[in-house]
């Protein structure tokens, strides 16, 4: 069995164990500097003020950077651009190591942003390149299992390692991961469908566009909501220790619904899964929008992953298959309208969740699901229709 895998892995350019490693690690960087931001402040000359606005830039460049790295990707190769960030984000690393003053450390996790935020778009792009299928769905689903454990224990490790040991090492963990993945591809070779060149008008085609404002409204809902999930925990009287660890329900549903959809993916059609999982993400909301107790929002926080295993993946999947001549830039622009889109969620909700209003934060996600579920299925049926061999 192992053996069989081996050769699939080598098959495909990469092995699999380097793609899940990089999806751990890329996004341990990125949920790891929040949990530590008190820590931070107290050993740096920062203000707590300043702490947060650190992770803002890193969420800003990380964001910004997407459009960038997929029209490279698309010129110049997957693995190319891989090996670049991968490079830059353990130099990024190391520099948010030795400043403690603002303007440099603010630099330095800017740029960590840039790079890592090249990490996970990448990688769906290999996928789309090299598997198809129902071996490509089971891939997605593997990428997020192993995402998840990643922000898992960056949540819960990342606070205690600063408040306990040191600050750096939170950055100094991720420059090691760098290393170490750079080390698992030294042996891959490009893809051979990796370069399709630059065609950025194929990436704007009618149907890509409406898959970003699809991507948009799902990012608002499943990861701009999610951001209250902690917070609401607290404002219903659970201590802050436990609010963080019931608030890690969402990635026990990440995984065991990518366990689910490993069996779904052989029976079931991507629309339908779009539409199961669509109607998970209405379930989540239901709890937390009428009774606004701790077990609610656990329940909130456990569907909520189900759904970005079940929905978010099968999303992916269309990403990916929907301009296969622009597979790199579309994938990026598809990350880029899922993150302006939680943005966009938490702006826009910022006034109820300062004064407590979690019951109708999540009344409107209840709403704007039901949408989501329309508009996604019906626009992945039509597209389906017209491309009946995807």
């Amino acid at each position: 069995m192992r053996q069989d895998q081996d050769l699939q892995s080598r098959a495909h350019g990469v092995p699999d164990s380097a793609l899940r490693f990089i999806g751990f690690l890329s996004f341990f960087d990125r949920y790891g500097t929040p949990p530590m931001l008190v820590a931070l402040s107290v050993g740096t000359s920062l203000s707590f003020a300043q702490t947060v606005q650190l992770v803002a830039s890193y969420a800003l460049f990380y964001a910004i950077g997407q459009p960038i790295w997929g029209m490279l990707s698309d010129r110049f190769g997957r693995l190319a651009v891989l090996r670049a960030a991968l490079i830059g984000a353990a130099l990024a690393a190391i520099a948010s190591i030795l400043f403690t003053n603002y303007l440099p450390l603010l630099i330095a996790r800017s740029i960590s942003g840039l790079m890592f935020g090249a990490l996970y778009p990448t990688l769906l792009t290999l996928l789309g390149d090299t598997r198809t299928g129902v071996e490509r769905a089971r891939g997605l689903s593997d990428l997020q299992v192993y995402s998840s454990l990643g922000t898992t224990l960056a949540t819960l490790a990342s606070g205690a390692l600063a408040s306990y040991a040191n600050w750096r090492l939170v950055f100094f963990l991720p420059a090691l991961g760098c290393i170490a993945a750079l080390y698992s591809l030294r042996k891959s070779a490009e893809p051979e469908r990796s370069r399709s060149g630059f065609n950025f008008r194929a990436a704007l085609r009618p149907m890509n566009l409406a898959l970003y404002g699809i991507v948009f409204l799902e990012g608002g809902l499943l990861m701009g909501l999610l951001t209250y999930i902690v917070p609401a925990l607290q404002e219903s009287g659970v201590s802050i220790g436990l609010a963080g660890a019931l608030g890690c329900a969402f990635a026990v549903g990440v995984i065991l619904g990518a366990r689910l959809m490993r069996r779904l993916v052989a029976r079931f059609s991507r629309t339908w899964l779009i539409g199961a999982g669509g109607l998970v993400l209405c379930a989540a909301f239901l709890p937390s929008a009428f009774a606004p107790y701790p077990a609610s929002y656990t329940v909130t926080a456990f569907l909520l992953g189900a759904t970005n295993a079940i929905m978010h993946s099968s999303m992916q999947g269309w990403a990916t298959d929907i301009s296969p001549d622009a597979r790199a830039t579309t994938v990026s622009l598809f990350v880029f309208a899922l993150f302006a889109g939680a943005s966009a969620a938490t702006y826009l909700t910022a006034d109820l969740a300062q004064h407590g209003g979690y019951g109708q934060i999540f009344g409107f996600g209840l709403a704007s699901s039901l949408l989501l579920v329309a508009l996604a299925t019906g626009t992945h049926a039509l597209w389906r229709r017209k491309h009946p061999a995807s």
